[in-house]
């Protein structure tokens, strides 16, 4: 993830001010412009590759055809330059109308008074996404995410059988103790000659099956410290990571691989978790988002490579997990605000993503019903890149019901500092160089300077 440098945010703040733009703090957005009876343009800028360009164009292309006073041209910008185009851009007074954004930038940008309030997106008693999917600033929604996706548990069936362990839980309320997960995980995890960590002989230098990777990307960490009572901040946005519980987490973590020998070395730098474990054969299950089920889990099963099941999250202290997913928000400097949310939300609608981002496993609905009436979780859950409905619908809806929290960036300034300093510090815990402790504590006044955007 790329970092907000001071300069550019400086930047942001100067023409926020000369421009008087509407800012999330009570400001009122531009009126609708006249179009002549022409159509009004609308560009939604995205980030990917030139496939997903074209799928995007493609879905716009549906909207426009929908209606006839809009026009959507999706705009692609690499993921490399995606921040620093937008910087740019926003520099000229040249921002697109819309765009998906970076989840631990969304605060930033809406404290420099770039992203309009979407407090009256929605009409009162309009279906709207859950509360959960809001990023808020000052109370106010500035971004709502497209789908809501968490953490889970995934993994290999036929290890498991093979090694005649049980399959880890569906239903979080006989979700895995973190021990119960490690010593499950050694009974996963194979040297040359077929020994476990358990086994006199085990050689940790020759393991040919691990049974377990957590992934590491920092945001993800997480989870583990609210699991552990504790957290990487307060209720009020303050950095308490230096708690014991938390620090504690952190070091569980690294202890898979540098202790209990169940776990590769995962330095947490790349996303490809799934891909790099339980798709590749090497590691018999792992945690990650919800997403992995249609971008890497069922294409895998469908070729063959492996047939693959879900659970919920082990847990230290208590049962939770975590959601998250891309936020649109409309910027300041359109002139169309009415028609750019009017976009928005037909775009966020799931019959409008259905086919090739819900019923693909890619995309989780944001909308309450699909979590409440038995009619409409059939409809999205048996599709085929979903395991049994028996097995999914107790981890996809029941768990996310019951012990899902907003991943901190919903409503926390300044994430993407934090995160990418502790990503940075914690890479030697990783590797056994150093601890949790030391690195957490020894740097907790920039972490906390981070916090607060220095």
């Amino acid at each position: 993830m790329k970092r907000y440098t001071k300069m550019a945010m400086a930047i942001l703040i100067s023409l926020a001010m000369a421009a008087g733009l509407a800012a999330c703090t009570g400001g009122t957005a531009p009126a609708p412009a006249e179009s002549g009876g022409e159509r009004v343009q609308i560009t939604y800028a995205i980030w990917g590759n030139e496939e997903e360009a074209r799928n995007t164009q493609q879905t716009a292309d549906i909207f426009n055809a929908s209606q006839d006073r809009i026009e959507v041209t999706a705009m692609h910008i690499p993921w490399e330059t995606y921040i620093e185009k937008l910087n740019t851009m926003a520099m000229a007074g040249e921002l697109p109308d819309t765009a998906i954004m970076m989840e631990s930038g969304v605060i930033q940008w809406a404290e420099q008074g770039m992203l309009l309030n979407l407090g009256g997106m929605y009409a009162p008693g309009e279906p709207r996404p859950l509360d959960s999917l809001a990023f808020t600033y000052q109370g106010q929604p500035v971004a709502y995410s497209v789908a809501n996706v968490f953490l889970m548990t995934f993994y290999n069936k036929q290890m498991f059988d093979n090694a005649g362990v049980p399959y880890p839980p569906a239903n979080a309320a006989d979700a895995w103790t973190w021990d119960e997960f490690v010593e499950n995980a050694k009974r996963l995890t194979f040297d040359g000659n077929g020994n476990t960590p358990n086994d006199p002989g085990f050689n940790e230098d020759g393991i040919v099956q691990y049974g377990a990777m957590v992934e590491n990307l920092t945001w993800q960490l997480e989870v583990w410290c609210l699991s552990n009572g504790s957290g990487f901040y307060d209720k009020d946005g303050n950095v308490t990571i230096d708690d014991p519980a938390a620090i504690e987490a952190i070091q569980r973590v690294a202890d898979l691989h540098l202790v209990h020998n169940v776990a590769p070395l995962s330095t947490g730098l790349t996303d490809d978790g799934v891909q790099r474990s339980v798709v590749a054969g090497t590691v018999a299950m792992t945690t990650n988002g919800s997403w992995n089920i249609g971008t890497a889990l069922a294409p895998a099963r469908d070729e063959g490579l492996l047939d693959f099941g879900v659970g919920v999250l082990p847990y230290m202290k208590e049962r939770v997990t975590i959601n998250t997913g891309g936020p649109n928000v409309v910027f300041s400097q359109t002139k169309h605000p009415e028609e750019a949310m009017e976009w928005l939300k037909w775009y966020g609608r799931e019959e409008n993503n259905w086919d090739n981002l819900i019923a693909t496993g890619i995309w989780n609905p944001v909308l309450e019903s699909y979590y409440t009436d038995e009619a409409l979780t059939r409809k999205w859950l048996e599709n085929p890149a979903y395991p049994p409905f028996d097995m999914a619908k107790p981890v996809l809806v029941d768990y996310i019901k019951e012990y899902g929290r907003p991943t901190s960036w919903y409503y926390v300034n300044n994430t993407v500092n934090f995160n990418d300093l502790l990503s940075s510090i914690l890479g030697d815990v990783w590797t056994g160089r150093t601890t949790a402790e030391q690195v957490v504590t020894g740097n907790i006044a920039a972490l906390r300077d981070a916090n607060q955007g220095f």
